[in-house]
């Protein structure tokens, strides 16, 4: 579809371009035009039809966010097991009960989770969770952009079974793609962290993983192999080809050193890390020394929402109180670590920013709310007063999957709320 947005303040988040006010085309499924606005007589002039013309009425056009860490299934869990740390909660609580979950839940309960991503501004996933042929599957025919990054622990699946996800949910769909991952060091032992590491040398892969997410998890680690995740992970060669880690809220001066050495991203995930009181990741130093920062919203079992607002809300005022100084974080830089970064760590660069020949993933924010008033400085009021009511469309691949309220993914909210309820009914 030819869709052209006119009338728009537009925010490229093109590195050294300003917010301007101009107008945005699409066609097809990539961006053909972002720049000044123009007349209907040049728009025909220059031989352009279009099947839909937005008139924004002075709202911003954004690049969508991107989610950099979640695991989508864990819907079912929300405000299921709140109040717990983080290994007695997943070995208590969640393991017990995703042992139950069929394929088919994971599909239904990550639909649930893409309505939330909609309303969010959210445009493309980083997810982990089981049954990944069902989620690409779920996210492939809802129109949700996913990179899938493999748990694989030592229950399951076997290495074998790694490897052919790996080579088989790479390349099947424009909107779905696999990288290679496994949940965590503390639930991998060093025989299959070695064969992860060939794999990653077989096909120059990077790697993804939870790291450094609370001081137990680091000190178990240094207990058992004298190193910190990071360093041992990389000691068996593990980040050779890059990747990046989920949390990283402590990570050691050794630790930092690998991170720049192998190109790391470092994904923050402020609400879940304050909500099971995990700690808060040294952002203002890892993006001073170059490490490239994305944010996550962790899983809806942990957070519990999936709501990039809060996250970047959080994300500048953690880093305000852990550095005790309150201009450590700009709006700019939280909107960057949003998007642009974000897309650079899940290896989605063609959908970082709004330009010609970029993938239209563009979300449209309302700024005729209350929140958003007066306009004195747009990416300050994103960060510091916007929220998810100021979501009025999201488009992904060229489509508008959620228009003011209205969803556009093949089934109803209702139909997807009603077999949730279903599932959560059956394993509960």
């Amino acid at each position: 579809m030819k869709i052209r947005f006119k009338n728009a303040r537009i925010l490229t988040m093109v590195a050294g371009q300003d917010l301007f006010e101009g107008e945005l085309w699409v066609e097809g499924s990539v961006i053909t035009y972002a720049g000044a606005s123009m007349t209907d007589e040049e728009v025909k002039a220059a031989g352009k039809e279009f099947e839909r013309t937005i008139d924004c009425g002075g709202n911003l056009l954004m690049p969508g966010f991107k989610d950099a860490h979640t695991h989508s299934g864990m819907t079912l869990m929300r405000s299921y097991a709140d109040g717990l740390p983080l290994q007695e909660w997943l070995e208590t609580k969640i393991f017990p009960l995703e042992a139950k979950m069929t394929d088919d839940d994971c599909a239904l309960l990550t639909k649930l989770a893409i309505l939330e991503y909609l309303t969010s501004g959210i445009t493309s996933i980083m997810d982990m969770y089981l049954a990944p042929e069902a989620i690409a599957k779920a996210c492939e025919e809802t129109g949700m952009r996913v990179v899938q990054v493999s748990g694989i622990n030592k229950f399951g699946p076997s290495i074998e079974k790694f490897e052919e996800r790996y080579l088989k949910l790479n390349g099947r769909h424009p909107l779905s793609s696999y990288m290679m991952g496994f949940h965590a060091e503390y639930t991998c032992d060093r025989a299959l962290l070695e064969k992860l590491s060939d794999l990653a040398h077989k096909y120059n892969a990077p790697m993804f993983t939870h790291n450094s997410e609370t001081r137990r998890e680091v000190k178990e680690c240094v207990d058992r192999y004298g190193m910190t995740p990071t360093v041992f992970l990389d000691s068996l060669g593990i980040f050779d080809f890059g990747g990046g880690g989920y949390h990283c809220c402590y990570l050691s001066d050794e630790d930092f050193e690998v991170f720049k050495k192998r190109g790391l991203s470092a994904v923050t995930n402020p609400g879940s890390n304050t909500k099971l009181a995990s700690g808060i990741a040294p952002v203002r130093r890892m993006l001073d020394e170059g490490i490239n920062v994305a944010i996550g919203t962790d899983g809806p079992s942990s957070n519990n929402c999936l709501d990039m607002f809060r996250e970047m809300f959080l994300v500048s005022g953690l880093a305000m109180l852990r550095e005790n100084d309150a201009s450590v974080m700009s709006g700019m830089d939280v909107l960057n670590m949003a998007t642009v970064n974000g897309a650079k760590a899940m290896g989605l660069f063609d959908c970082d920013v709004l330009a010609e020949g970029k993938e239209a993933d563009v979300i449209m924010i309302d700024l005729n709310q209350p929140n958003m008033q007066p306009i004195n400085d747009i990416p300050n009021n994103l960060v510091f007063s916007g929220s998810k009511q100021n979501v009025k469309m999201t488009m992904i691949h060229g489509v508008i999957r959620y228009e003011d309220g209205r969803f556009n993914i093949g089934m109803t909210a209702d139909e997807i709320y009603r077999e949730a309820k279903e599932i959560q009914k059956r394993l509960f």
